[in-house]
């Protein structure tokens, strides 16, 4: 909520999207078939999609399997990557603040990321 012109809108079931000029860069998803534990098969109940800029970036997000980033084949082609809520402590408050200013960034218009950029020195903030 710190970004400029940022909204909430609620999905069907109460679950919380982020948007800049009602375009969705944050949304937490509700438990779906293609993300769930291996072993039990029990659908993840916490994953968060973050928007990313490119497909470059989705593969150097997600391509360390220790990284709590993952994607699931449902957003083959999407550019975002997802992550459990569980794991987002794994993240640095630097780390998390990067991954939003950047959704952020490639889902604002042109104009609005312009004047963001220059007001922090043409690239996202450190927290």
């Amino acid at each position: 909520m710190n970004m400029p012109h940022v909204s909430v809108v609620y999905g069907s079931h109460g679950n919380p999207v982020y948007q800049v000029g009602g375009k969705s860069f944050i949304f937490f998803r509700n438990p779906r078939p293609d993300a769930a534990d291996p072993k039990t098969g029990e659908r993840y109940p916490d994953v968060i999609v973050f928007w990313v800029e490119s497909e470059a970036d989705k593969m150097a997000m997600i391509q360390d399997e220790r990284s709590p980033f993952f994607s699931t084949p449902h957003f083959d082609g999407h550019l975002s990557v997802l992550i459990r809520g569980s794991r987002i402590g794994e993240l640095s408050r630097q780390e998390l603040t990067e991954v939003v200013q950047d959704a952020w960034l490639c889902r604002a218009s042109a104009r609005r990321a312009a004047v963001w950029l220059s007001a922090h020195g043409g690239q996202p903030a450190q927290s």
